[in-house]
């Protein structure tokens, strides 16, 4: 069994373990919390739960280590500090960083020897083989990423600082007919306005100027000013009743062109549709810290993205099994 470790214990952690119980070959044997661990209830009764400050004490019990934290400030601290103790696993998915962050993680991974896999998940992770694969095959061709529809739990957040604002959810909806002119192999020039569009429900306070917070809102820099953004005020109890989950999911196309002139177009595409966006990248968090073990195994070390990973170390069937069902 590889014995699993989860460093935070939010709604992607809560995720992680939820796959980990779903595979054979793998457990949950501790979550470390910044929270008082006694108010920390995990699914299995057998988990253990510690501070998280006690991250050093428990080398011995953990094969890998899957970290649950922010992108934003978490995770470029705890990774390369967890990859001098564990083999780990983060979802790091702030796109423009990636480089500084690899090369963080995996400087304190070769001190230790340990193997440390980063930016898992969907996109990045999923999406990014599928970039790559796509444009192997067509390299005369060009990219287009959709998000969406779906819920983005930071442009949320974003919303709920604006003063006045009591809760909010955001959704990134993609532009139908930027979605199907890429379909069909149009190669359209885009602007980020083309591609999405954002909707926001907001709950206010009570006596709150309307006006004002959508003005905030629309007109927010890096979050909603660059596109077409309408808010629409509910109240809490329509807020719980009809947007309490975290669905997402999106596309990844490339179009492309062979033959003597391009005389032939071609379309690649990749899509997700997620009901539930934590329990599905802890899903893929899982299979990679399967695929994180092996490698340890095997004497790798150092940083490794998705890239790295041979798709058949991510898979609990073994490689016979893959060649006469899958392949």
């Amino acid at each position: 069994m590889i014995r699993i470790g989860i460093l935070g214990y939010g709604n992607l952690g809560r995720g992680i373990e939820l796959a980990v119980n779903a595979n054979d070959d793998m457990e949950v044997v501790g979550v470390f919390t910044r929270r008082d661990p006694a108010s920390v209830k995990p699914y299995g009764e057998n988990v253990a739960v510690w501070p998280a400050a006690d991250l050093a004490v428990h080398t011995g019990d953990i094969d890998v280590l899957m970290l649950a934290g922010g992108s934003a400030t978490d995770l470029p601290e705890q990774t390369p500090a967890a990859a001098l103790l564990y083999n780990v696993v983060d979802s790091f998915d702030t796109h423009a960083n990636i480089p500084a962050h690899f090369a963080a993680v995996d400087e304190a991974a070769r001190e230790t020897g340990h193997v440390a896999v980063i930016s898992a998940g969907w996109d990045p992770g999923m999406f990014s083989v599928a970039r790559l694969y796509a444009n192997a095959v067509l390299p005369d061709g060009a990219d287009y990423t959709f998000w969406g529809r779906g819920v983005s739990q930071g442009h949320s957040d974003a919303i709920r600082r604006v003063p006045g604002v009591v809760d909010a959810r955001q959704y990134t909806v993609p532009v139908p007919a930027a979605l199907e002119a890429v379909r069909a192999g149009e190669n359209p020039q885009l602007t980020t306005r083309q591609k999405h569009t954002r909707e926001c429900y907001v709950v206010a306070e009570e006596g709150a100027d309307l006006a004002a917070i959508e003005k905030a809102i629309v007109e927010m820099p890096n979050y909603f000013a660059d596109y077409d953004t309408t808010v629409t005020f509910i109240s809490q109890d329509e807020l719980d009743r009809d947007h309490a989950g975290i669905p997402h999911g999106g596309s990844v196309i490339r179009t492309g062109r062979t033959g003597v002139d391009g005389a032939n177009g071609h379309v690649i595409e990749y899509s997700l549709k997620l009901d539930s966006n934590p329990e599905f990248t802890g899903s893929v968090l899982v299979a990679c810290a399967r695929a994180a073990w092996r490698m340890a195994g095997e004497g790798m070390v150092g940083a490794k993205t998705v890239f790295d990973i041979p798709p058949a170390c991510l898979s609990a069937t073994d490689d016979a099994q893959l060649r006469a069902t899958m392949l």
